[in-house]
Order: structure tokens, then C-alpha cells, then sequence
């Protein structure tokens, strides 16, 4: 006969189970991280040994390989892990902010902000640098997002799910049509737009990721300080506040935290699509809808995927490439049509 002292058991038995293999998949997903990372440094139009490359990265001789790892793959890998960490976890942030499963970083119209950012720093500034426009895209997305929140806070009902996707999907509209009358009369800044918006890794150096470093763990902290308040924010604003959470702290800090990180993803590696979009969904199915589980596998399986597609770019057409952006479009396609059709999107 079962008493009442003997019902909890299973279920912390349950629990214990559910973060053993929570704690699995994330392991797994970092083992997954690493092999890509190897790949990244080992692959590509000159295959190198593993040996040769941890030779060229711990004690380096000035050979070809040491040249191909150090100048060519170890910046675009650095940049890949930093920009696919970003968009993985900033799609988490969007899609638990607006409580709607399509949400991905475009939705705030933040792409668009970096985007106007950019072209402004070719056209008016004269900007020819990539390490030049970084700080250009930076600040439009971060101007973009604060609109975004300042004039749906406005709304009756404030910055609600609804409100903040009206707004941002208005500003993207309006900042693409900005973008695209400056192109249209100037042949300059649409030669140098038309390599960053394509979205890739390639001709990035290291300073590019050490520019835009500083503003991925910034927003990767307030992301993990707002997880455990996104959990309660799914439930709903009402039982949200009756479990104590103070729901406007939460949504302010987590759209800080997802503008910083696509404003600095966004900028240094152009509008990459599918990672801040399917990866979220990945994670959920893998670990459940505990945003601290969910956050730290997107934030491992988002570099992973970036890194995955420009491998694959690399690999298609030697010694030519194909840029990681256009591989993650082709990925993020037939998926995004798969989401339409089951998605049922929360608008309260």
C-alpha cells in the first residue's frame, strides 16, 4: 500500500532523470561543437591533418598550414562561434518574448537597424572597412531596438507580445526601404553592402570578433540572468506576477540581451537566416521548455550549425566557396515552410 510519505519519490526520481539526460544532450551538443570546431580548422580547399593543426595553433613554424589555420580558419572559426552562439540565443529571447514559435531576430526590425547602420557608413561616412562598419551596424540595431521598445511601451496594453511585433515589423519595413533608396543611388555603398548582406564568415579577421565579443557576453549574461523569469513569462503575465515576477524587468532585460546579441551577429557577419529560427526549436525538442536547459544547448548547437554551413560552403566548389548565409537560406526554407503549417502562434 502506498502512503503519502512514499509519493514524492518518484516523482524526484523523475526530476533527477530529466536533468541526467538534460545534462547528456548538453554534453553531447558540446562534443558536437567541438568535432565541428576541428572541422573548421582541418577542412577546406587545402584538407589538413589534425596533428598539423594543433601543431599550427600551439607551436606555430611559419609553414603553409600554420598560414591557412592562423590567418585564414582560426578567424572565421572564432567569428562563427561567437555569431552562431548569438543568433541561436537571441532566437530563444524573441520566441519567449513574443510567445510566437516563428520569431527569429529580423522580427524587432533589429537586422534592418544594423543594415541601415551599415549602408550609412559606406554611403555618408565613407566607411570601407568591415572592422569600420561593425560599430556602424552595432549601433543602428541597438537605436532600432530601443525604438522598437520605446514606442510599443506606449501602446494601451504596453509592450505586449502583439505590440512589439506590430512596431518592429513596421520599422523593419520602413529601414529596408531606407536601405534600399540609398542603393539605388549610390553604385559604391551597393559593392560594399553587397558582400556583408549576403552573410558569411569569409574576409572577416580577428578583430571583427573581438569588436563584436564584448556585446555577445553581455547580452549572453542578461540572457541567463532573465531564463528563469522566461519560464514564468510563458505561462502567461497574470501568473507570471502572482508567482512574483516582475514581468516588465524580465521583458526589458531580455530584449536588451537580444538586441545586443543580434545587433553584434548582425554586423559583423551580415544577416544570416535559420540559426535564431530553428535552432530554439532543436533545443526545446531535445531538452524540454526550461529556458536554462534550452539557452545553454542553443548557445552550443548555434555555433555548430553556422560552422557546419561554412564547412559545407567551403567544400561544394573548390577552391571557390559558397558563403555560410546562402547555406543556412537553402537549410531554412523547407523548415520555415514546415513551422508555418503546425505552429500555432500565441498573440496574448
Amino acid at each position: 500500500m502506498t502512503t503519502l510519505l512514499d509519493r514524492p519519490a518518484p516523482t524526484g526520481r523523475r526530476s533527477r532523470a530529466r536533468n541526467g539526460r538534460r545534462l547528456a544532450v548538453t554534453l553531447g551538443a558540446a562534443l558536437v561543437l567541438l568535432l565541428v570546431v576541428l572541422a573548421s580548422f582541418a577542412l577546406g580547399s587545402r584538407p589538413i591533418p589534425v596533428d598539423q593543426v594543433w601543431h599550427a595553433l600551439v607551436a606555430p613554424d611559419g609553414g603553409e598550414a600554420t598560414t591557412i589555420v592562423r590567418e585564414l580558419r582560426l578567424p572565421r572559426t572564432a567569428l562563427g562561434l561567437a555569431v552562431g552562439l548569438a543568433l541561436a540565443v537571441a532566437g530563444v529571447l524573441f520566441q519567449a518574448l513574443t510567445r510566437n514559435p516563428l520569431a527569429e531576430p529580423r522580427i524587432l526590425g533589429i537586422s534592418a537597424g544594423a543594415s541601415c547602420g551599415v549602408v550609412l557608413a559606406i554611403s555618408v561616412f565613407g566607411v570601407g572597412t568591415l572592422a569600420g562598419y561593425v560599430w556602424f551596424g552595432i549601433g543602428g540595431a541597438l537605436l532600432a531596438g530601443l525604438l522598437v521598445f520605446a514606442v510599443a511601451s506606449r501602446a494601451r496594453e504596453g509592450a505586449s507580445p502583439v505590440t512589439l511585433a506590430l512596431v518592429g515589423a513596421a520599422l523593419d519595413a520602413s529601414l529596408a526601404s531606407v536601405v534600399y533608396a540609398l542603393l539605388s543611388i549610390d553604385a559604391r555603398t551597393f559593392e560594399e553592402y553587397r558582400f556583408w548582406v549576403v552573410g558569411g564568415l569569409t574576409g572577416r579577421d580577428l578583430s571583427v570578433a573581438a569588436q563584436v565579443l564584448p556585446f555577445v557576453l553581455a547580452g549572453l549574461a542578461l540572457a541567463a540572468l532573465v531564463a528563469r523569469g522566461l519560464d514564468a513569462l510563458a505561462l502567461g503575465d497574470d501568473v507570471a506576477r502572482g508567482l512574483g515576477h516582475r514581468i516588465g524587468l524580465i521583458r526589458i532585460g531580455g530584449g536588451v540581451a537580444a538586441v545586443l546579441l543580434t545587433g553584434a551577429a548582425v554586423a559583423a557577419a551580415g544577416p544570416i537566416a535559420f540559426i535564431g529560427l530553428a535552432v530554439p526549436h532543436l533545443a526545446r525538442a531535445l531538452v524540454g521548455a526550461d529556458h536554462r536547459w534550452t539557452l545553454a544547448v542553443s548557445a552550443l548547437l548555434g555555433p555548430a550549425l553556422l560552422l557546419g554551413a561554412d564547412i559545407v560552403g567551403r567544400l561544394v566548389d573548390p577552391p571557390g566557396e559558397i558563403p555560410a548565409g546562402i547555406i543556412t537560406a537553402l537549410i531554412g526554407a523547407p523548415l520555415l515552410a514546415v513551422l508555418v503549417r503546425r505552429a500555432k502562434v500565441v498573440t496574448a
